[in-house]
């Protein structure tokens, strides 16, 4: 005991000679010295809280770490993908700038904030961008190659944006398949005369091509180009006899030349081949009504109602009908609950 006693008394001896910056060095690690490659702080929480929709706290935990690391490795990065699913897309573009600054090869920076120019309505500034990187990284909850061709729209490069699809669904980019993809494309986002266009020159390449003249009728029909719409309806029908939206769509357009003896007919084909759609059925009501069928027609709109209970347009026909019937209690609570609907979806 008087050995190990004297010994512990010889340490605490020499201790008590040390200088205390000496003592604190050895206490305390010495921070990062510069040039040294920073920690990277643990940002698992932050990321939880995003995934949960807790957007804001997420953020507000990514500041913190700011305030007291604000060179840490990645913090940047972090904070852009937060603000980009807020939809605070100038802070996205902020912090997604200087990510891909600090690491020009981050592939998830780049994409996120070519994402981030289009989404907040600068698509030249995106495609440089998008071009650079067209896999698809999940943070983004979008497919980045979509999004490219989408810009080459905006911006009115029709031939990129056909390249860009015919990428997207792997054929060829003189192929009637990738003219047929880029006029769908292009009537969604109502470039009609270029998407008119294209859908021709799909069916000039190939006049078999399945929902070529199906494109090319409904944007006849959007552009109540009636005749010209039935035309393009029938040549697909020739091609494709199976096709139920084919028969819904052509019923639509002789509903509106009020032939409902041949709207009525297609429409049971339609149902036929699809009894699932709400669509024949809500359009069927309507034909029905039309005609003074008003039982008939109830019928088929409560069918429509009950597979999709919350569509206004099903319950404002459906009051329509009852009124035609003179059944009033009937077709004001139908006319009400469509108007609450239609207030809610706006």
């Amino acid at each position: 005991m008087r050995v190990v006693s004297s010994f512990r008394i010889a340490i605490l001896a020499c201790l008590s000679v040390l200088p205390l910056s000496a003592l604190a060095q050895q206490a305390i690690p010495s921070a990062p010295a510069s040039g040294q490659t920073p920690v990277t702080p643990d940002f698992s929480h932050a990321r939880k809280l995003i995934d949960q929709g807790k957007v804001d706290d997420g953020i507000a935990e990514l500041q913190s770490i700011q305030t007291s690391n604000p060179d840490a490795k990645g913090l940047d990065l972090e904070l852009g993908v937060a603000y980009y699913k807020k939809s605070d897309f100038p802070n996205a573009i902020q912090y997604l700038k200087k990510a891909s600054a600090e690491d020009p090869a981050n592939g998830e920076a780049t994409q996120l904030l070519g994402l981030s120019y289009y989404l907040g309505g600068h698509p030249a500034n995106a495609i440089p961008l998008l071009e650079k990187v067209q896999s698809w990284f999940p943070r983004a909850n979008v497919d980045a190659s979509y999004i490219l061709g989408i810009c080459y729209i905006q911006t009115k490069d029709y031939p990129n944006a056909r390249k860009a699809f015919a990428n997207m669904f792997d054929v060829p980019q003189e192929s009637a398949a990738s003219y047929l993809f880029t006029a769908r494309m292009l009537l969604r986002q109502e470039f009609d005369p270029v998407a008119e266009e294209y859908a021709q020159k799909a069916v000039a390449l190939d006049p078999r091509l399945p929902l070529a003249h199906f494109l090319l009728g409904e944007l006849y029909l959007y552009k109540s180009r009636i005749s010209e719409a039935i035309t393009e309806f029938q040549k697909e029908l020739s091609i494709d006899p199976a096709n139920p939206a084919t028969y819904y769509k052509l019923a639509d357009a002789y509903s509106r030349i009020q032939k409902y003896d041949d709207a009525e007919r297609l429409l049971q084909r339609s149902i036929w081949l699809d009894p699932t759609s709400t669509g024949p059925y809500i359009l069927m009501g309507k034909v029905l009504d039309k005609k003074g069928e008003f039982d008939l027609a109830v019928r088929a709109l409560q069918r429509a109602a009950n597979m999709d209970p919350n569509n206004p347009i099903t319950h404002h026909l459906l009051g329509q009908a009852y009124r035609d019937m003179g059944k009033k209690e009937e077709a004001d609570n139908e006319l009400r609950l469509a108007e609450q609907l239609q207030t809610h979806q706006q």
